[in-house]
């Protein structure tokens, strides 16, 4: 894929603008929903309409080159004008959710091929993207979701990617979570959030805490970034699944070739 400039510098995985779950929200310029300062729920007839009109604009509805052909998902594509352009054009924060990261295909796959990991139980998503591994998990039975990006456009675009799968929007939190006093959860899902040195480091800390604390049970889907791959953390994970991406992903990121599920255990 002949990326332009600005786009090929928005996807490469050294990503060198700051963590997206440790920037302030940015001032998007529309109402947040009315249930508190970031926590989200409800269907997409209370998103901003003109937001709303914008994402389906310029995103398209794809299922294509990923390792989950049965969840649809709104993503920035060759298709949409925004692709082709300098990647300053894009008017918003930065899209992260608007691509489908290898890590997160990883662990939706694994949570769709193995729903007794999540049947019934509590299932926290941290930064969440897209949202398809929360939807997975929702579509293989977990009993209570809540999908956590910074971003409030990402909140958005969650939203409307379960209605394109069929499914009542769960809870979106829009806040640093790293932040925030820990609550229970029988599952703890990222991907791909072991791009930055300094958010790795917070991230082992606070997974560490959760694990001792609660109990809880980490799945990390990564798909062999040096950040991750040289990390302390290495110490701590069994690998449960490997998978081999697709062409149109490994052309997307880098040449990379395969995506793991580790499960952390400290």
């Amino acid at each position: 894929m002949a990326l332009r400039p600005g786009w090929r510098a928005f996807t490469s995985f050294a990503m060198n603008r700051c963590s997206v779950l440790r920037k302030a929200v940015r001032s998007s310029g529309f109402p947040l929903l009315p249930w508190g300062h970031c926590l989200w729920r409800g269907t997409g007839s209370f998103l901003d309409p003109e937001m709303k009109a914008f994402l389906e604009e310029n995103t398209e509805v794809t299922s294509r080159g990923s390792l989950t052909p049965e969840i649809q998902l709104r993503l920035l594509t060759p298709r949409c004008k925004f692709w082709w352009e300098r990647a300053d054009l894009w008017p918003h924060s930065d899209p992260y959710w608007a691509i489908y990261w290898p890590g997160g295909q990883a662990l939706s796959r694994y949570l769709l091929d193995n729903p007794d990991v999540v049947r019934g139980k509590s299932v926290l998503d941290i930064g969440s993207g897209c949202g398809a591994t929360a939807i997975a998990a929702k579509m293989s039975g977990a009993l209570r979701i809540l999908a956590n990006d910074i971003d409030p456009i990402a909140g958005m675009a969650i939203t409307l990617n379960c209605e394109l799968n069929q499914l009542n929007p769960f809870p979106i939190l829009t806040k640093n979570i790293l932040d925030l006093e820990q609550d229970k959860w029988d599952l703890v899902v990222l991907g791909d959030m072991f791009y930055d040195e300094d958010l790795a480091d917070s991230l082992h800390q606070w997974l560490k805490n959760c694990f001792w604390v609660y109990r809880t049970r980490v799945l990390i889907g990564d798909p062999g970034r040096p950040q991750f791959s040289g990390h302390s953390i290495q110490h701590q994970l069994h690998k449960v699944a490997e998978y081999s991406l697709p062409q149109p992903t490994r052309q997307e990121n880098n040449g990379l070739t395969t995506s793991t599920v580790w499960d952390f255990q400290p």
